[in-house]
């Protein structure tokens, strides 16, 4: 599923053009049940190849249809696939930002800042100059280079946080959130490559979120130039809130954990683990990008909002 939100505009009317003709809509119908060639496209909608070329690109640039360039009797041919069965919208604000900011404490995290970590290949970091450790060796991830990392990936086994919570005394807690930019972990890289990827709060497990994929087919906008574009590329921004009713993942509902059940009290820190389980039904690993990396200027973003 291929998920927009208003808060990616760029995106959100990248997709919406692409899908404003009907002759863009007919050409996803076609390739509902086969790939095709552009050849083959502008025979079944009775149009001109060139026609048909300038439309796929469009709708390839929305991340709608993959290309692959194939041997042809004559040359190599453009062969198309669809990409996503369904598209999710999200077009109210998010919560965080209906809240007064002076009933916010806010701080960001580095992804290299993990304080605890278990993973299995394939696996590794980088940052804005190099790879920080041998690729696909588990031991190298606490490695001091760690704490400079822009990308990390995972295919099982999960990496924790923690954040410092220094709240004015006797506040109410209203809700806690974290916001970061994730997708799957494939072989380079895989538009449909769903992975089941877990959230624990304070070591309470909050739900389960399913990354559609491992995105590529364009240069991240924040990545350096030294990164292979037949590697990962970027991710989606995802904000995760537990509440006093529940835990929502971009105002989705993923479970009926709430604030309650994670015991905050009078405690100066918040935990947060990210992961893949063994038994998860998806095992598509985590993608994680730092403030450097993929499309988000961010790292791992907590926000706990209060009232006095």
């Amino acid at each position: 599923m291929l998920e927009l939100n208003i808060e990616n505009p760029d995106e959100l009317v990248l997709v919406a053009h692409a899908l404003s003709t009907d002759l863009r809509v007919n050409i996803i119908q076609l390739l509902n049940t086969k790939k095709l060639n552009i050849n083959e496209i502008a025979d079944a909608l009775q149009i001109p190849v060139s026609t048909a070329a300038s439309n796929v690109k469009i709708l390839e640039k929305a991340r709608l249809i993959e290309t692959e360039l194939l041997p042809a009797t004559r040359g190599a041919m453009k062969v198309c696939t669809r990409t996503y069965n369904d598209i999710h919208i999200i077009l109210n604000s998010q919560f965080y930002h209906v809240l007064p900011d002076k009933n916010c404490y806010e701080i960001e995290m580095p992804i290299g800042y993990f304080t605890n970590c278990q993973v299995s290949p394939t696996c590794g970091m980088a940052n804005t100059e190099k790879m920080i450790i041998q690729e696909d060796s588990p031991a190298g991830f606490f490695h001091p280079d760690r704490f400079s990392a822009q990308i990390i990936w995972f295919r099982k086994g999960f990496v924790d946080y923690r954040f410092p919570l220094e709240l004015p005394k006797g506040v109410k807690i209203q809700s806690v959130q974290f916001s970061f930019e994730i997708c799957s972990e494939a072989p380079n890289y895989d538009n449909n490559w769903p992975s089941d990827i877990s959230f624990w709060v304070n070591g309470v497990d909050v739900g389960i979120w399913t990354s559609p994929g491992d995105f590529g087919g364009r240069k991240g906008k924040l990545n350096p130039e030294w990164w292979q574009e037949t590697s990962t590329q970027f991710g989606l921004l995802k904000t995760l809130v537990v509440d006093g009713a529940m835990t929502a993942i971009d105002n989705v509902q993923v479970s009926s954990v709430n604030l309650h059940q994670l015991a905050l009290g009078n405690s100066s820190f918040i935990d947060l683990r990210l992961g893949v389980k063994d038994d998860a039904t998806h095992k598509g690993g985590i993608n994680l990008f730092g403030d450097k990396f993929g499309d988000y200027e961010q790292g791992i973003v907590m926000k706990v909002f209060y009232t006095v």
